[in-house]
C-alpha cells in the first residue's frame, strides 16, 4: 500500500524531473520581432558605443554573438544596443562562428550544425550538418569579436565555376562546401595526411580556392583546394621557404574570406603574392610586413622617411599612386600608441593617429575623406589600444583595449571600458 508520504515524495521527484528536463534538455528558440531598422543617416564621426562587436548586414542590421545566442538590432548608427530585431538561441550547444552573405546570416555551432537565419525576417532559412569544429566552445570573450570577425574554420567564397556563393566549413580532417542560398551540401572532402594536426587556420581567395598551410610537409607548403568541388588542385612551396613558413592573407573580406593576396614570411624575408588567379603571382609592393591591400593598391605607413607619409603603390606595377603626409607626430608614451595604418575597405584607407584621430583617405587618390577623434561625446580619455578592427559599408568598428595590453588578463583588465566597441561612419 502506498502511503500519502510516499505519494507526495513521488510527486516531488516527478516535478523535479520535469523541471530538470525543461532546463537541461536540448532546446532551440527563435525570436523574430518583425522590427525593420532604417538605413543609417549619420554624418562621418563616431555613431555608437557598444558592449558587443557588431557584424553589419544588409546595410541595416547589427548582428552579435554570445556563448549560445546570435541576435540582431539596428539601425547601424543607433548610439547603443537596443531590443533585438530577432534572436536565435540553442542549448546546450555554443556558437563557434558567424558569417553573412547578402541577407543570410550563417551560424556555426559546437556540434557542427550550420543554421542560417534570414536577417530580414529573423526566421531560420536553412540548416545543415557540417564537420565538427576543432574548437568546440565559444571563443569570443565579452565582445564576441573573434566569433563574428575571425571565426575558425568558417568562410565564404565565390565559386569561379558558376558564380554561386559557397559557405566553407572546416573541422578535423574534413572540409565541406554548402550553397549559401539553400544550405545544400555541395561536397565534402577529407584532407590528406594528418588533417588539422598539420594545418593552421585557412582562408578563401578571390581566385575561387581555399588555402591551408601544411606544416608537416618538408619544407612546409601551401595547399590550394578548388571550392566548386573540394579537390586539392596544387601544393605550392614559396621559393626559399624554410621550416618557419608563415602565411598571412591580405585584402580579405571578414572571416578570412575572398582574400586577393597573401604574404609569406620565413627564412628572414617576407614576400607578397597575388592569389586572384589559379597560381600565386609575385607582388613586391606587398613585401613590407605592414602593407595592406585594397582596390589593387598596396598601402603602407612610411613613418621612417624624412617626410613620414601614407604611401600607396599599384600592386601589379609597383608605381607610386599617391602619398599623403602624416600630420604632426604625437610621440607615443606609456598611455598611448603611435600612428598606425588601422584598416582598409573598398574605396577607403583608415589611419589611426597617436592622438586617436581616425583619418580616412580615398583608396584611389589619397584624398582625405574625413577626420575626427575616435571617441564618443561623453568620453575624454584616449588611453587605449585597438584590438579587433572591422570595416563594412564605410563604417569602422574598433575594440578598445586597456594599456598595456595583456591578452591573459580577465575581461575587466583586458577591455578598456564596459562598452568597449566604438563604431564610426567615415
Amino acid at each position: 500500500m502506498v502511503t500519502a508520504g510516499v505519494l507526495a515524495g513521488l510527486v516531488v521527484i516527478g516535478a523535479a524531473t520535469v523541471v530538470a528536463w525543461r532546463v537541461l534538455a536540448p532546446a532551440e528558440v527563435v525570436t523574430p520581432s518583425g522590427y525593420q531598422p532604417s538605413p543609417p543617416t549619420a554624418e562621418p564621426g563616431p555613431v555608437a558605443r557598444l558592449s558587443a562587436a557588431p557584424l553589419l548586414v544588409d546595410g541595416r542590421f547589427r548582428v552579435y554573438a554570445t556563448t549560445r545566442q546570435v541576435r540582431a538590432d539596428g539601425p547601424i548608427d543607433m548610439r547603443t544596443q537596443v531590443t533585438p530585431a530577432w534572436s536565435f538561441r540553442r542549448w546546450p550547444e555554443q556558437v563557434t562562428g558567424v558569417v553573412a552573405t547578402g541577407t543570410t546570416v550563417v551560424t556555426r555551432w559546437s556540434d557542427g550544425e550550420l543554421v542560417a537565419i534570414d536577417a530580414v525576417s529573423g526566421e531560420v532559412a536553412w540548416r545543415a550538418a557540417g564537420p565538427q569544429p576543432n574548437d568546440t566552445g565559444y571563443a569570443g570573450r565579452r565582445t564576441g569579436a573573434q566569433t563574428v570577425y575571425a571565426p575558425a574554420g568558417l568562410h565564404t567564397v565565390v565559386s569561379g565555376a558558376d558564380g554561386r556563393v559557397i559557405v566553407l566549413a572546416q573541422g578535423g580532417s574534413q572540409l565541406a562546401g554548402f550553397d549559401a542560398a539553400t544550405g545544400r551540401r555541395l561536397w565534402q572532402a577529407t584532407l590528406p595526411g594528418q588533417g588539422d594536426a598539420c594545418r593552421d587556420a585557412g582562408f578563401s581567395t578571390t581566385g575561387g580556392q581555399f588555402a591551408l598551410v601544411n606544416s608537416c610537409a618538408a619544407p612546409p607548403a601551401v595547399e590550394f583546394y578548388e571550392v566548386a568541388g573540394g579537390e586539392l588542385t596544387s601544393t605550392w612551396q614559396p621559393e626559399g621557404a624554410g621550416p618557419g613558413l608563415a602565411v598571412e592573407p591580405l585584402g580579405c573580406a571578414v572571416a578570412r574570406s575572398r582574400c586577393a593576396a597573401l604574404r609569406t614570411t620565413g627564412a628572414g624575408e617576407s614576400r607578397g603574392w597575388l592569389v586572384d588567379g589559379p597560381e600565386p603571382e609575385p607582388a613586391a609592393a606587398l613585401d613590407p610586413v605592414d602593407a595592406m591591400l585594397v582596390d589593387g593598391m598596396a598601402v603602407r605607413l612610411d613613418a621612417d622617411a624624412t617626410d613620414p607619409a601614407v604611401v600607396a603603390q599599384v600592386v601589379r606595377t609597383g608605381e607610386q599612386a599617391w602619398r599623403w603626409p602624416l600630420p604632426t607626430a604625437v610621440a607615443p608614451g606609456p598611455e598611448t600608441t603611435g600612428d598606425r595604418l588601422l584598416a582598409v575597405q573598398p574605396g577607403r584607407v583608415h589611419l589611426l593617429t597617436a592622438a586617436r584621430e581616425l583619418v580616412t583617405l580615398d583608396a584611389t587618390t589619397g584624398a582625405e575623406l574625413s577626420r575626427f577623434v575616435l571617441i564618443m561625446p561623453s568620453e575624454r580619455m584616449t588611453d587605449w589600444a585597438p584590438g579587433y578592427v572591422y570595416t563594412q559599408d564605410g563604417f569602422v568598428a574598433v575594440e578598445r583595449l586597456r594599456l598595456p595590453v595583456d591578452p591573459d588578463a580577465d575581461d575587466g583588465g583586458y577591455y578598456w571600458i564596459q562598452e568597449t566597441v566604438i563604431v564610426a561612419g567615415t
